[in-house]
C-alpha cells in the first residue's frame, strides 16, 4: 500500500512524519505522471504545486479554512488530497473535472478557469467571515505571478490591504510562468525578490549575533528590527507589498516542506492579510517537462509518460494556419502588429513574434489593457491583431464596445477556440462570442468554415481600417476543404440537392425549398443534413457565409426564395446568428420561418466536442429531424 493510497482526507496528512511526506510528494509526482500521460491534462503546473499544496493541507484546515486557487489548472494535487484519487476519467464525462468543482467536493470553491480572480474571490470570502463574527478560520489565495500581470488582482490588492482584520493569506506561487514566461514590471520585480536574499540574511545574522549579547543585544536587534522597511528598500526590494499595507513573507522555496509549513504557520498567526511569496519550478520531477522550453508542459494530450512525446501525432490544426497566415501578412503589411495576452505560443503568434520581434507585445494576462491598447495603436497608425482563446474576450468586452467600436478603430481580434472546446468545462468553452459581439455597432464578425476561408478572411480582416473586426475557429484539426460551388453577393453555396425522385412524388408535386446555413465549423454537419433532407424529398441548398456580422443581405434574399430556413452554430441559439437572421428577415418583410440551431444558455459540462453536439441536439441527425418536424407544421 503506498502512502498516497492511505490519503483520503487532509487530516491523514497530519499524522505524517517530514520524511514520509517527502517520500508522499515523490509518491504524488509519480501518480501525476502516470495518469495524466493516460487522459491528458494540465501536468507541468500541478508538477510544480506538490510541495506547496501539502503545506497547506498540513497547516490550514481545509474546508474551513478556504482554498482558492487562481485559474484551477494547478488543483489536481488538492484533489488527491481532499479524497479524489480516480484520475481514470479525467476531463472526459461524468469523470473529473481538471478544475475545481463544488459538485465533487467541499474542499473546491472557485470552478471559474479565468485568471487573476483569486484575490476578490479571498478578499470577499474574507470580508464575510469578518462581518458573520468568523475569527476562526483562514483563506488562502493561491495566485500565480503570471496571474497578477492582471489588472483584477491589483484592484483586489488595493481592497484588500484597506482593512487589517481580514485573515486572508495570499500565496505568489512564483514561477516566472504562466503559460510562458512571465513578462512586464510585476515579473521583473518578482525576479529581484527571488535572486535577492540580503534582507533575511541580514536579519538572520542580526537575532544570532546580538542575541547572545543578552539585554541590550536584543533590543538592538528589536531596533535593527524597526528599521526593517529601510533596510527592505536597500537589500531587498520587496517593500512594494509592504506599501500596499500587507505582511510580506518570503522568498520561500517553494520544494522545501518544512520552510513552507514554518512561513505558513507565522503567516496564520498574523491575524491580518499576509503575503507568502513561494519559488516554484513549473514541471519539476519530471525531465521531458522540465526540458519544455515552451511552457513546461502546460497542459498535454495523451502522451508516452517515459518521453513526454505524444501518442498520436497532432494534425495541422487551426492555430497553425493562423500562425502561418499572420506571418504572411506580416511581411505585406509593416503596420500589422500582434497582441498576446500571455498566450504567445498557445494562440499561434510565436513565429510572428521570432520573424517580427518588434512588432509583437505580451501584455500578459490583461485582455481589456490589449483591445484598448490596440485602439492607441489603431489611432497612431497600425493595425493591431489581438489573438486570444474566445473565452478569453469576454473579459475585454466593454474595451471592445466603447474603445475599438466607439472610435471605429481598425483592430483585428482572431478568437481560436470558438464554440465548443468540450474537456476543459463550462469556463472554458468559447460559445458566447457570436451573441455577445453582435450588438457591438459597426463590428464584422467571420467564421470560416476551413483553411482557405480562414486565410482568406484574416486578409480580408486586416483590411478594415474603420470598425472592429472578428475572426474565429473552432479548436482541433482543420477540415478537409469546402469549397464553394457557387458565391451569391458573398455567401459562398456549398451544396445543392434536389429532392431524390421516389420521395418527391409521395411528398408533392414540387418539393419544398429548404435552405440550410452552416455557421464555420458547423458547415459539414449542415452538408450531411442537407443530402438526408433530399432523401425525405426536399429540394436543399446549403450555404456557408464566412462573414456572418453584420448579416449578409445576401442570407435575406435566400431566405425569401426558400419554404423553410435552419441555421446551425456552435454558438448560443438565443441571440446568435441564426436569431438574427430571423429578426433581420421579419424587417425585410419575408415570413419563411427560421430555425436558430444552436447551443443552450447554459453552462456545459465537461465532454467531448461530438458528445456535446449529440447531448444538445447538434449532430446531422438532429438537425434533420429538427428540420422535418418544422415542416410538418407549416
Amino acid at each position: 500500500m503506498t502512502l498516497l493510497s492511505s490519503i483520503t482526507s487532509p487530516e491523514d496528512l497530519r499524522r505524517l512524519t517530514p520524511q514520509q511526506v517527502e517520500t508522499l510528494a515523490a509518491e504524488i509526482r509519480e501518480f501525476l505522471v502516470s495518469a495524466v500521460s493516460r487522459t491528458g491534462g494540465h501536468l507541468g503546473p500541478n508538477l510544480g504545486v506538490v510541495e506547496l499544496t501539502l503545506a497547506m493541507h498540513r497547516v490550514f484546515d481545509s474546508p474551513k479554512d478556504s482554498f482558492v486557487f487562481d485559474t484551477g489548472h494547478q488543483s489536481y494535487v488538492h484533489k488527491l488530497l481532499t479524497g479524489r484519487q480516480d484520475f481514470s476519467a479525467l476531463r472526459k464525462r461524468d469523470g473529473m473535472s481538471g478544475y475545481p468543482s463544488r459538485a465533487e467536493s467541499p474542499h473546491d470553491i472557485v470552478e471559474n478557469s479565468h485568471a487573476s480572480t483569486a484575490l476578490s474571490w479571498g478578499d470577499g470570502i474574507a470580508k464575510a467571515n469578518v462581518v458573520r463574527g468568523l475569527r476562526d478560520r483562514h483563506v488562502v489565495s493561491v495566485i500565480g505571478d503570471g496571474a497578477l500581470t492582471g489588472g483584477m488582482a491589483w484592484e483586489a490588492l488595493n481592497n484588500i490591504a484597506e482593512s487589517q482584520d481580514r485573515r486572508l493569506v495570499i500565496v505568489v506561487n512564483d514561477n516566472g510562468r504562466s503559460y510562458s514566461p512571465t513578462i512586464g514590471g510585476m515579473a521583473h520585480h518578482l525576479s529581484t525578490l527571488r535572486t535577492t536574499r540580503g534582507y533575511e540574511s541580514f536579519l538572520d545574522w542580526g537575532k544570532r549575533t546580538l542575541s547572545r549579547s543578552g539585554a541590550p543585544g536584543r533590543f538592538a536587534y528589536e531596533w535593527l528590527h524597526g528599521l526593517k522597511k529601510g533596510l527592505k528598500d536597500v537589500v531587498a526590494p520587496q517593500g512594494m507589498f509592504e506599501d500596499l499595507g500587507i505582511k510580506y513573507i518570503g522568498p520561500v522555496d517553494g520544494h522545501d516542506i518544512e520552510a513552507l509549513e514554518h512561513a505558513f504557520v507565522r503567516a496564520r498567526a498574523y491575524g491580518a492579510p499576509v503575503i507568502v511569496h513561494v519559488i516554484t519550478e513549473k514541471g519539476r520531477g519530471y525531465t521531458p517537462a522540465e526540458q519544455d522550453v515552451a511552457d513546461r508542459f502546460h497542459a498535454v494530450g495523451q502522451i508516452h509518460p517515459e518521453t513526454g512525446l505524444p501518442v498520436a501525432p497532432s494534425r495541422f490544426g487551426w492555430t497553425s494556419v493562423f500562425a502561418d497566415e499572420i506571418v504572411r501578412i506580416g511581411h505585406r503589411r509593416p503596420d500589422v502588429v500582434a497582441i498576446t495576452a500571455a498566450m504567445l505560443h498557445p494562440v499561434g503568434l510565436a513565429p510572428f513574434a521570432e520573424a517580427f520581434p518588434e512588432r509583437t507585445f505580451d501584455v500578459g494576462i490583461a485582455e481589456q489593457h490589449a483591445a484598448t491598447s490596440a485602439a492607441g495603436m489603431a489611432f497612431a497608425g497600425l493595425h493591431p491583431v489581438v489573438a486570444v482563446y474566445a473565452t478569453f474576450l469576454n473579459r475585454a468586452f466593454d474595451q471592445v464596445l466603447m474603445d475599438v467600436a466607439l472610435h471605429k478603430a481598425g483592430v483585428t481580434f482572431v478568437l481560436d477556440r470558438a464554440g465548443i472546446t468540450g474537456e476543459d468545462g463550462a469556463s472554458h468553452n468559447g460559445m458566447w462570442d457570436m451573441a455577445m459581439l453582435r450588438i457591438v455597432p459597426g463590428l464584422h464578425l467571420a467564421a470560416p468554415r476551413d483553411e482557405p476561408t480562414l486565410r482568406d478572411a484574416l486578409r480580408h480582416a486586416v483590411d478594415i481600417d474603420d470598425a472592429p473586426s472578428v475572426v474565429r475557429y473552432p479548436k482541433g484539426a482543420v477540415v478537409e476543404p469546402i469549397p464553394a460551388i457557387e458565391t451569391l453577393d458573398g455567401v459562398d453555396v456549398v451544396a445543392r440537392h434536389d429532392a431524390v425522385p421516389a420521395t418527391k412524388s409521395r411528398t408533392a408535386a414540387v418539393a419544398r425549398k429548404v435552405l440550410l446555413v452552416g455557421v464555420g465549423s458547423m458547415t459539414g454537419t449542415a452538408m450531411a443534413a442537407g443530402e438526408a433532407l433530399a432523401a425525405h424529398g426536399l429540394d436543399v441548398t446549403v450555404v456557408s457565409p464566412t462573414w456572418v456580422l453584420p448579416m449578409p443581405s445576401a442570407l435575406v434574399k435566400l431566405t425569401g426564395e426558400h419554404d423553410l430556413v435552419v441555421t446551425i452554430e456552435d454558438g448560443l441559439a438565443d441571440g446568435g446568428v441564426g436569431s438574427l437572421l430571423a429578426q433581420r428577415s421579419v424587417e425585410a418583410g419575408v415570413t419563411v420561418p427560421v430555425v436558430p440551431l444552436g447551443l443552450p444558455t447554459v453552462f456545459l459540462d465537461h465532454m467531448s466536442i461530438d458528445q456535446v453536439k449529440a447531448t444538445h441536439r447538434l449532430t446531422a441527425q438532429d438537425v434533420t429531424r429538427d428540420a422535418l418536424t418544422a415542416l410538418a407544421l407549416l
